[in-house]
């Protein structure tokens, strides 16, 4: 029996594939994946102010696609694909697979103008595309719902997670650890409300994020976390290592966001054992079962003033949850089922 002939595909993406982010992390582990299957799989950047794109860069990212080999499937992150044309994609005369880690139009704090513009113009892309993957099912339900791309066309690829040691989350005082960008949507500004509530209790925080993709917004985080003195720590992006010893070092996961479409760091925090206290934005509540944590509404400080007090106070309790969220994290998919998936797509897809 002959082997099936893998398409070439371009990994679509804005800027640079090594920007520290979930949806980033989650491209470079499926284009390395994709690569050991033996996909002829390149990463193809678009340069501009995405996911808000002038004319200009828009024209200058059509190019870019055009100008790939006849026959290559764009495997496009809806973060580029979601701000270009609908007409535009159909003309290039290649296979589109969106990659939709969570919708533009959702990003917290956007006017009411711009998000509509982004729905618009992601319903239009996604229309265009020959296929669709969906990085959970809150994103795939949303897709549905709201961008009115047919049940059949979407495949749920969940985000594998690397092995990783389980953490003793034993300290005393308790460590805290959020990860994230320091962006709107990541709620920082509402664990520090709740945070101001436990000032009574010990603990320290640590916030892992850059603080590049919205430096106004970071500023205020820093602002505000200096009134805490050396209790709260901004540690910045970290790269592998540094960002396993960070977790190694903490006790329990905070992660207030406002919404998300998968969560991938709540599945790094399960796997290796920490308790996680989280909010039911998005697929949040999804990713984190029953037991391993505790989950609030999005927004509400003191919710989640009220989730950490007892976990901060009792030990035993803290370990139960360690135990629960380690076995839950031991029952995630790991990089390779996700690869899997995908590589299907993109094979049924230049087979058409």
């Amino acid at each position: 029996m002959s082997t099936p002939v893998r398409p070439a595909v371009a990994l679509v993406h804005p800027g640079a594939i090594d920007t520290p982010s979930g949806g980033y992390a989650y491209d470079r582990r499926i284009l390395a994946g994709l690569k050991a299957q033996g996909f002829d799989a390149t990463p193809l950047s678009l340069e501009g102010g995405f996911p808000c794109p002038t004319a200009d860069e828009i024209e200058a990212a059509l190019a870019a696609l055009a100008a790939t080999l006849p026959g290559t499937v764009l495997l496009a992150d809806g973060l580029a694909l979601g701000a270009l044309p609908g007409e535009g994609l159909r003309q290039l005369g290649r296979p589109v697979v969106a990659l939709v880690h969570h919708p533009l139009a959702l990003e917290t704090g956007l006017s009411q103008e711009v998000a509509a513009r982004l729905l618009e113009s992601e319903a239009a892309a996604l229309a265009a595309a020959a296929a669709v993957i969906a990085v959970s099912p809150e994103t795939r339900r949303m897709l549905v719902e709201r961008y009115g791309v047919p049940p059949e066309k979407i495949t749920l690829a969940l985000p594998g997670t690397a092995p990783a040691a389980r953490v003793p989350a034993d300290g005393q005082p308790p460590r805290l650890i959020a990860v994230g960008s320091l962006t709107p949507r990541k709620g920082y500004g509402v664990l520090l409300d709740a945070l101001d509530g436990l000032t009574d209790l010990d603990w320290t925080l640590t916030i892992v994020g850059s603080p590049d993709f919205e430096p106004e917004t970071a500023r205020e985080i820093a602002a505000r976390a200096a009134g805490f003195g050396p209790r709260i720590r901004l540690a910045g992006a970290l790269h592998v290592t540094a960002l396993d010893e960070a977790y190694a070092a903490a006790d329990i996961f905070v992660h207030p966001s406002f919404y998300e479409g998968y969560g991938m760091v709540l599945a790094e925090a399960l796997r290796r054992g920490l308790p996680v206290i989280c909010t039911t934005g998005g697929a949040a509540g999804e990713t984190v079962p029953d037991g391993a944590g505790l989950k609030v509404p999005p927004g509400d400080a003191d919710a989640l003033a009220a989730a950490l007090r007892p976990l901060l106070i009792d030990p035993v309790r803290r370990r139960a949850m360690a135990d629960a969220a380690f076995a839950a994290g031991t029952a995630l998919p790991d990089w390779s089922d996700t690869v899997a998936v995908i590589g299907r797509v993109l094979m049924e897809v230049a087979d058409r």
